[in-house]
């Protein structure tokens, strides 16, 4: 069993790519071998493909002197399997990279499959060549690609010097540094006392505002794109640089947090993320919330709020769907029966078989198709031009998607009486 899935470039990087690149993800998980037999090779970018054929020739001499003679053939397959795949690529590999996973995976009564999986240009570049043996599959680099991104502006500062980047996903990403000229405190009396702290002063709001520029040019531009900035530094620096408004005005409502953090060089742009982290996550899940709060504003009070497969379905055809809403945890097939013509569903658990339908005229159902619910969904929603808005369980109302709405919802453009 072999296939390879490409994730797309930029433009076809859409909601539907990645939930088809989670569901590749969610099958390799399932898999299980013996020991270490199951490989997986994370390929960056700029890695030249025959240097990665020659470390698993490397790998493939060394397994000969594996003891057990099933897990040397099967792990020695599996490398065969691979530069098998490698040959398929010219100097370097697609665009983003590729992961390959191959190995003999446990079939249940003592038996195993061999397969072979190849991932290409997957939502971010690959970071870093890995080549990885475990009884699992290694999926938790792309697992991360595939979390939540959010876009998160950086600020550390002392007042002596400044760091600021970014924070895309899980990487943070430093960009701009500054140092400032002030000087440290005197102790001496008298006039040179003042006029000295005057010159201090004056020389930590030139350096505040110097940092306030190299921020306001950063982030300005990605303004409608940032989930929040946040703040790091010893305590009265980065209060005084807040109280200041020193940051452009609309930079300033986007602040989300500060933090005590000891270092203001890069490594200090990485713990702040660290000291963040409550705050990252409940941003994560702050976007779900105010999509759902706005789906429930339109269910109590009008008619631009749909739900459940048949009537979320009916809009979405029609074109009415600006968002269609759909529970990160449903897991449900959809049946497409012919009616006399005419088309009838029924959706069901993914695990089940599918079941006999008696059509509504009471004649005779043919199955058409059966497909994953959120791609027969995700499909018309594509070429209507709705946006799909994958809605975690971690709260209560994206809890109240999933168990009382079947997974499935829809906020309208327009009403449509459906």
């Amino acid at each position: 069993m072999s296939d390879t899935t490409n994730t797309g470039t930029a433009d076809e990087n859409s909601d539907r790519r990645k939930y088809e690149f989670r569901k590749v993800i969610e099958d390799l998980k399932e898999y299980e071998g013996s020991g270490t037999q199951l490989v997986t090779i994370y390929i960056p970018p700029d890695k030249q493909v025959s240097d990665v054929v020659a470390h698993v020739t490397q790998e493939h001499s060394e397994a000969s002197n594996i003891k057990s003679k099933q897990t040397r053939t099967n792990v020695q397959d599996a490398l065969t399997s691979i530069k098998d795949r490698l040959r398929y690529y010219d100097t370097f590999p697609p665009e983003n990279g590729i992961v390959i996973f191959s190995g003999a995976v446990d079939a249940g009564g003592g038996q195993t499959d061999m397969v072979t999986k190849v991932l290409e240009s997957p939502p971010d570049p690959i970071q870093s060549f890995r080549y990885h043996c475990d009884s699992d599959f290694l999926t938790e680099p792309l697992e991360e690609m595939l979390s939540d991104k959010g876009l998160f502006g950086l600020i550390v500062l002392d007042r002596r010097e400044a760091n600021v980047g970014w924070l895309k996903g899980k990487r943070v990403e430093p960009v701009k540094s500054a140092s400032s000229l002030v000087p440290g405190k005197q102790r001496k009396g008298g006039q040179s006392a003042q006029r000295f702290a005057r010159l201090r002063l004056e020389a930590i709001d030139n350096f505040y505002q110097e940092v306030a520029e190299m921020a306001n040019d950063l982030f300005v531009p990605e303004r409608h794109d940032l989930d929040g900035i946040l703040v790091g530094g010893p305590s009265p620096t980065k209060d005084e640089f807040l109280d200041g408004d020193y940051l452009h005005h609309e930079l300033q409502d986007h602040v989300v947090g500060k933090f005590d953090v000891s270092y203001t060089d890069e490594s200090g742009l990485y713990d702040l993320v660290d000291a963040a982290q409550d705050v990252l996550a409940d941003q994560e899940v702050m976007k779900d919330k105010r999509q759902m709060e706005e789906f429930f504003e339109n269910l109590h009070t009008g008619d631009l709020a749909t739900y459940g497969f048949e009537q979320t379905r009916r809009n979405l055809v029609m074109g009415s769907v600006d968002r269609l809403l759909i529970s990160e945890d449903l897991r449900k097939d959809v049946v497409v029966y012919d009616c006399d013509g005419g088309e009838e569903f029924e959706v069901i658990d993914r695990r089940h078989a599918t079941p006999d339908h008696e059509c509504s005229d009471g004649s005779e159902a043919e199955v058409n198709e059966r497909e994953d619910v959120i791609e027969h969904l995700m499909a018309i929603a594509e070429q209507r031009g709705t946006e799909t808005k994958f809605i975690s369980t971690d709260f209560e109302k994206g809890e109240q998607l999933h168990d009382a709405f079947g997974g499935i919802a829809g906020i309208l453009r327009y009403s449509t009486g459906i």
